[in-house]
């Protein structure tokens, strides 16, 4: 197997790293999160310029060719940096859905705009009660006529704020928790009956409780089947929970670095604590869990497309991975730092904020190891039989 990433994919890197070194150090995007808008639309028209929104697409649709792994090299750059704006909302998730099943139309009158930078999406998925499971819904669309009607109410929507369109995901038949009836649709931001609650999070970024009463979607914003949208769903989590397991690589390899250099400048006794054998030992196991995530992230970049049951499986094993990883890190990178580590100022409070967001994302380490055991039963079954 060829671990290499092609010549598109490393140019990709370097411009993106050297843009970002450039435009997004740690002190621009402290001012960034903490104005108004919380965001830069002048940073995503320049990340749409250097082809970053078009990378994952097909050439037919407007994009450069490429899929998951080029979004993987984005990612991870955007984890170094601590990058806010929405990517994986809008280019991981919209973007798939509109990739893997939006009609000719519906390709025509998003994906242009997406790849050009000029309209964003939030993807409004996670309900109050639903905790991770994508079929636990309370969100109604009822056909009428040639629309739906949709009410509901979405919780901790990333980069609604920001959005012009929403991907939401309601419920057209069935009962809260049933596997089928479940559908997705466009849903225009400014449309009647669409209230929004705009928050900023704890890891820098904005996001939105989002309320639904009575909003009319026209039937041709339903993207795939009516009531058959859970396979599709749980793909595009899937792929975003590689996207920001690719975030988090990123992100633990910044932190380890400034611990490690931190622990050189750092002195005790008239001794650089980095002499210490015991804070040796621990910067090396951080240097390791960083190692074994990229490890298992790119593995499961790789089976994306492979069969239902061995996605979802590699999927949530890099999600573990990552989650136990990025909490080790984000730790031990605190404790050597001292109390100051936690402190605004100190760029590795931040990492490790958003390291431990990124845990709770499309389901945490407990979520994810039911799911992997789940799944691995399955498997046995299947083999019994």
């Amino acid at each position: 197997m060829d671990f290499n990433f092609s010549d598109e994919q490393t140019m990709i890197r370097d411009s993106l790293a050297r843009l970002l070194r450039d435009q997004y150090d740690f002190d621009t995007r402290r001012k960034v999160v903490s104005s108004e808008s919380g965001w830069r639309p002048e940073m995503w028209q320049q990340f749409a310029e250097l082809g970053l929104l078009a990378a994952p697409f097909s050439e037919e649709d407007g994009g450069l060719g490429g899929g998951s792994i080029d979004s993987m090299v984005i990612m991870e750059e955007f984890g170094k940096a601590l990058v806010v704006e929405p990517y994986v909302p809008t280019i991981v998730c919209a973007g798939g859905f509109l990739k893997h099943a939006g009609t000719p139309e519906q390709k025509s009158e998003h994906l242009e705009a997406i790849i050009g930078g000029e309209r964003v999406f939030a993807f409004a998925y996670a309900e109050p009660r639903g905790r991770y499971d994508l079929n636990d819904l309370e969100t109604t669309a009822k056909k009428d006529g040639d629309a739906y009607t949709l009410n509901g109410h979405k919780a901790v929507v990333v980069g609604a704020p920001w959005a012009s369109h929403l991907i939401v995901t309601a419920r057209t038949s069935g009962d809260r928790r049933d596997k089928d009836g479940i559908s997705v649709f466009i849903v225009e931001k400014d449309a009647k009956g669409v209230t929004t609650r705009d928050y900023p999070t704890v890891d820098g970024r904005r996001a939105s409780e989002v309320y639904f009463e009575n909003v009319s979607v026209p039937a041709g914003n339903l993207i795939g089947e009516e009531g058959k949208a859970l396979p599709l769903i749980e793909r595009i989590v899937d792929e975003a929970t590689v996207a920001i397991c690719a975030e988090a690589m990123g992100a633990m390899g910044v932190a380890h670095k400034q611990t490690v250099e931190y622990s050189k400048q750092r002195k005790q006794f008239g001794i650089a604590i980095g002499k210490f054998q015991v804070l040796q030992h621990r910067m090396v196991d951080m240097f390791m869990e960083h190692e074994q995530s990229i490890s298992m992230t790119y593995m499961a970049t790789l089976k994306l497309d492979e069969d239902e049951v061995t996605r979802k499986k590699a999927v949530s094993a890099a999600k573990v991975r990552i989650g136990q990883g990025g909490r080790f890190v984000g730790q031990e990178a605190i404790q050597i730092h001292g109390g100051m580590g936690m402190t605004d100022e100190l760029a590795v409070g931040h990492y490790f904020k958003r390291l431990t967001m990124i845990d709770s994302e499309y389901g945490n380490v407990d979520y994810h190891m039911r799911r992997y055991s789940r799944l691995s039963g399955d498997d046995q079954a299947m083999a019994a039989e």
